[in-house]
């Protein structure tokens, strides 16, 4: 296509998701203007309850922490993983590692959580428009000059100087430059509901989520409390296992998964679930880039590992503000290559990779992190730090030399420079 005439926006953010609002409001601080095109009307349903430690120095950085501070949101102090055989592991609280505010995060409504941070973003001075949804990124060359996108059955086009994907699982421009693939050894799906008047545990561990393994080691449910009594549970497994011969009956594939699981089903004995059952499935995927001339990918955009430690928030955040850090200037200089703006891909590939690798410990049928910790007790602090989401450091890789001795680990993540090499 020909270049627009006219470059409307600084920033164009594609998404007003956790990564979206983010990006958005930092850029918008910096005295950008910027524009945000989200398909949905915010509040809007989503899964991914619970925030690792980590999201703090995001959520201080945004505003929003007194906001959060003052919420009925359930305050997440620990961790806490069930065997196959019921029993359950010390909890991992994570201010005994670390005695202060920053060591507690919460567990929240995303139709909440999401929306405040979008109000947030236009409090900063973003725009943002609701039910507008993108329909393909507009190139000059090989260079994002803006986007087509439609609302109300009006196709309109907006030009940025920047496109940043931040529209999550739809991955709009991931997909149209096909730059995404699978993580064949993370090939899973999730059935999950809600239930009121589960049971839950008392004290600092009253917030906790709760990992449950299955039985025959098929899978795992998550427990995560929210506000009003409410819980968030899903089971994960394989496609195959979910998802393959067993009808169209999602509500009937819960009830036989927690049926057959008595440390599930313990913890429902009392509950009712509340409004409808929700399948998701093949979400573990990543990008071979980050950036190119003119956009960049963030969030669930660039990938998504899987709902194990509940980092998919964290990733969006951080990634949101990495880009935030590297658009800046790269706009003051007047430079938008991909190469400028992909500068923050290598740290956020390794923290991801290094999410990554545990969850894949977390698979393997013969690994026990009770074991491994009984083994190698130097190993829990550093084991702790990647729980909270601290992996933006170097300082935490020791642990991955000695889990290397008893798992296969992934290979690193590679990405494409900007010209594909």
């Amino acid at each position: 296509m020909k270049a627009l005439q006219s470059q409307d926006y600084d920033v164009l953010v594609i998404g007003g998701g956790p990564a979206g609002s983010t990006c958005a409001t930092l850029l918008a601080d910096q005295g950008h203007r910027v524009l945000v095109l989200e398909r949905a009307h915010f509040p809007r349903h989503h899964v991914g309850e619970s925030l690792m430690p980590q999201t703090y120095w995001t959520l201080k950085r945004l505003g929003v922490l007194e906001t959060l501070g003052k919420s009925a949101c359930p305050r997440k102090e620990s961790v806490q993983f069930v065997s196959s055989s019921g029993r359950e592991s010390q909890p991992f609280f994570f201010t005994d590692r670390d005695p202060n505010e920053w060591s507690i995060t919460w567990q929240v409504r995303r139709d909440e959580f999401d929306a405040m941070l979008l109000d947030n973003a236009r409090t900063h001075g973003a725009e943002v428009m609701e039910s507008v949804g993108v329909r393909e990124v507009l190139f000059d060359g090989n260079t994002a000059v803006g986007v087509r996108a439609t609302s109300n059955g009006c196709v309109k086009e907006y030009s940025a100087k920047v496109v940043v994907d931040a529209s999550g699982m739809s991955a709009v421009l991931a997909s149209q430059l096909d730059l995404r693939y699978p993580d064949e050894k993370l090939r899973s799906a999730a059935i999950y509901a809600y239930y009121r008047g589960g049971k839950r545990d008392t004290g600092r561990n009253a917030g906790a989520t709760i990992i449950v393994h299955t039985p025959d080691r098929k899978g795992w449910f998550w427990f995560i409390p929210l506000a009003d009594d409410m819980t968030s549970v899903g089971v994960v497994g394989s496609s195959s296992h979910l998802c393959t011969g067993r009808g169209d009956n999602p509500d009937a594939t819960l009830d036989e998964e927690i049926a057959a699981c008595p440390a599930a089903a313990a913890r429902l004995q009392s509950a009712e679930r509340v409004g409808r059952t929700y399948v998701t499935s093949d979400f573990s995927f990543r990008s071979r880039r980050v950036a190119g001339d003119g956009w960049v990918l963030i969030g669930d955009a660039f990938g998504f590992l899987d709902p194990i430690y509940s980092s998919g928030v964290m990733l969006a955040l951080k990634s949101g503000e990495m880009a935030a850090d590297t658009i800046h200037p790269g706009l003051e200089a007047g430079d938008v290559s991909g190469a400028r703006l992909g500068r923050f891909g290598p740290e956020l590939a390794q923290g991801v990779q290094r999410l990554r690798q545990l969850i894949y410990a977390f698979y393997d049928r013969d690994f026990s992190f009770a074991a491994f910790t009984r083994d190698h007790p130097d190993e829990i602090d550093r084991l702790v730090r990647v729980l909270i989401g601290d992996v933006f450091t170097d300082e935490v890789d020791p642990l991955f030399d000695a889990l290397g001795e008893q798992v296969e680990l992934p290979p690193p993540i590679e990405l494409e420079t900007d010209t594909g090499e």
